[in-house]
C-alpha cells in the first residue's frame, strides 16, 4: 500500500491517493472496506492481467462508492507501478466503465495519461444553485459523468467559494466543477473546484480532479481556442493539470510523490 501525493512536485500538495498492488483478484466489499479505511478522497486497487489490450486491472473506490473514473489516483497508480519497478513502459489500464486508460511517461519525468473527453452541454441550473454556492452562476452545464459545471465571475470567485456542502450533496449530480478563467500573468490558463458531497468525506472537496479536467480541458480549449492548457485547481493544498485535447480524447498530464509506502495487514 502507498499513499501518492498526485498533481503536485512536493509532499502535502495535490491530492493524496491510496494505491493497493495486489497479486491476484480481490473482494469488492473488502476494497471498499480498505478505501474506508484509508479515508482519502479515492484509494485505487491494481493487479496485473493477461489480457490483449491492457497489462492491469484498475479499480477505485472513495469511502463510501466505487466510482467509473479517478484521474488523480490513476496517475498515482501509474507512479506506483514505475516507481516500484513493475513496469517501466507504457501502462495499459483496464477498468469497468473507462475502457481502457493509458499512461506514459515523458522525457522529463511527468506522467501523461490518455482519458476519453467529457465536455459539458448546456442545462438549466438548479433554482437555489447560485444560493448554495454564495455567488452567481453565468453559465451551468451538465457532461457524461453526471458532473454539474458551473462558470462563475473571476479567478477570485472560485478562490472564496464557501458553499453550503450539505445542499450540494442533496443535488443530482455526481459532482460539481465550478471554474473561471485565471487571472492575467498567471502560469495557468483557467481554475476551478471540485465539490463531490455525495461521495466524499468531511467539506466534500476533492483536492486535485482528474476526472474534472476531461470536461475543463475541452470547455476551455473550445472558448480560448487553444488545444494545450494548463489549468490550477485552486483547493487549500492546489493542483496542477496539464490538459492536450485530441478529438474525443484528453491527455492530462502531472507529477506525483510517494509520501508513504507499507504493507496492509488486513
Amino acid at each position: 500500500m502507498l499513499v501518492v501525493d498526485s498533481f503536485t512536485d512536493r509532499p502535502f500538495a495535490g491530492n493524496p491517493a491510496g494505491v493497493c498492488l495486489l497479486d491476484h483478484a480481490a473482494d469488492a466489499e473488502w476494497m471498499q472496506r480498505v478505501a474506508a479505511e484509508m479515508k482519502h478522497s479515492e484509494t485505487a486497487f491494481v493487479r496485473p492481467i493477461q489480457a490483449p489490450d491492457a497489462d492491469f486491472e484498475l479499480r477505485w473506490f472513495t469511502p463510501v462508492v466505487e466510482v467509473a473514473l479517478c484521474g488523480h489516483a490513476t496517475l498515482a497508480s501509474a507512479h506506483a507501478l514505475y516507481e516500484t519497478g513493475v513496469a517501466d513502459g507504457p501502462i495499459r489500464f483496464q477498468t469497468l466503465r473507462s475502457g481502457v486508460l493509458t499512461v506514459t511517461r515523458s522525457p522529463d519525468g511527468g506522467l501523461l495519461m490518455d482519458f476519453p473527453a467529457c465536455p459539458p452541454a448546456e442545462t438549466e441550473a438548479p433554482d437555489d444553485l447560485g444560493e448554495v454556492l454564495g455567488t452567481t452562476p453565468f453559465w451551468v452545464g451538465r457532461n457524461s459523468q453526471n458532473d454539474l459545471f458551473v462558470l462563475v465571475a473571476d479567478e477570485e470567485a472560485v478562490r472564496k467559494l464557501s458553499p453550503d456542502v450539505a445542499a450540494l450533496g442533496r443535488m443530482d449530480a455526481r459532482g460539481v466543477i465550478v471554474t473561471a478563467t485565471a487571472d492575467p500573468g498567471r502560469e495557468y490558463a483557467f481554475v476551478s473546484r471540485f465539490f463531490g458531497a455525495g461521495v466524499l468525506l468531511g467539506d466534500g472537496e476533492d483536492p486535485a480532479t482528474g476526472s474534472a479536467h476531461c470536461a475543463l480541458g475541452p470547455y476551455w480549449g473550445e472558448r480560448l481556442g487553444r488545444d494545450r492548457l494548463v489549468g490550477y485547481q485552486v483547493s487549500e493544498r492546489g493542483g496542477r493539470v496539464g490538459v492536450t485535447l485530441r478529438g474525443d480524447r484528453v491527455e492530462l498530464s502531472g507529477r506525483a510523490v510517494t509520501v508513504l509506502d507499507g504493507d496492509f495487514k488486513a
